[in-house]
């Protein structure tokens, strides 16, 4: 709803820098994830208020997060899954330190979400209404920065730094196909999403492929019948408006 996705990829590189620099400190590899995520859409929410400013700061703080993940990996010395877990993702190496870590900052999201959903929402589909009616539209858009940083960083022990975009793009791409409701989209959004992500982990259950490959194709099946079925409707729609009017 808020045209971001190009936003999402940014931090992301950022957040897989973050944890990088964990993995060779010896120390939480999620809240160095985290860290990198909320530098990263500090930096954007702060410099890209708007659009044009916005995907430039994001191509600037792309190549530099993973140029900086790349050299903390380089200078890491230990198991090479490690690494390849940051890229890809690697579910089953979660510990229950970041088990914790990842459920507190998943309260964090939801909490703020329900707290500033409906003057976001207003904000998101008409920003100019929005200010002239008093919304603190540049807050919001800043706090819903550090919103999707956090929860970039969540995704990202998942399916990796590389293929966030298939759990927090991907899902609202499809609900964007069969519903325009404020309500239905994010619902249907969050169903595609862990549709994707058990779907992954059942798959990648005793076999040696990562759970990455898995969730993206999944997703990307959601889509592509989303998209058909938007199609199918809209033709549906537009016959019926034809025998409707009169000759």
């Amino acid at each position: 709803m808020r045209d971001l996705p190009f936003a999402v990829h940014g931090i992301s590189e950022l957040s897989f820098a973050g944890a990088s620099a964990a993995l060779l400190l010896e120390v939480n590899v999620v809240a160095g994830s985290i860290v990198g995520s909320l530098l990263a859409a500090g930096v954007i929410g702060v410099l890209g208020s708007r659009a044009r400013d916005r995907n430039s700061v994001i191509g600037i703080i792309m190549p530099f997060g993973l140029g900086l993940g790349v050299l903390f990996l380089a200078l890491y010395k230990g198991r090479a899954a490690n690494k390849f877990g940051l890229l890809t993702g690697q579910i089953v190496a979660v510990d229950t330190p970041q088990m914790t870590w990842l459920l507190g900052t998943s309260a964090v999201v939801l909490l703020a979400l329900t707290v500033m959903w409906r003057p976001l929402t207003f904000a998101s589909a008409d920003p100019d209404v929005a200010e002239a009616r008093g919304v603190p539209v540049r807050a919001l858009s800043f706090a819903f920065m550090i919103v999707l940083g956090l929860a970039v960083a969540l995704s990202v022990q998942i399916v990796g730094a590389l293929l966030v975009l298939s759990l927090l793009v991907t899902p609202a791409a499809a609900a964007a196909r069969i519903t325009a409701s404020p309500v239905l989209l994010p619902v249907l959004s969050v169903l595609f999403a862990v549709a994707s992500i058990e779907g992954g982990v059942l798959l990648a259950l005793g076999g040696s492929i990562p759970i990455s490959p898995y969730v993206t194709t999944i997703s990307f099946t959601i889509y592509a019948a989303c998209r058909l079925a938007g199609r199918y409707r809209t033709r549906r729609w537009g016959a019926r408006r034809a025998v409707a009017q009169p000759a």
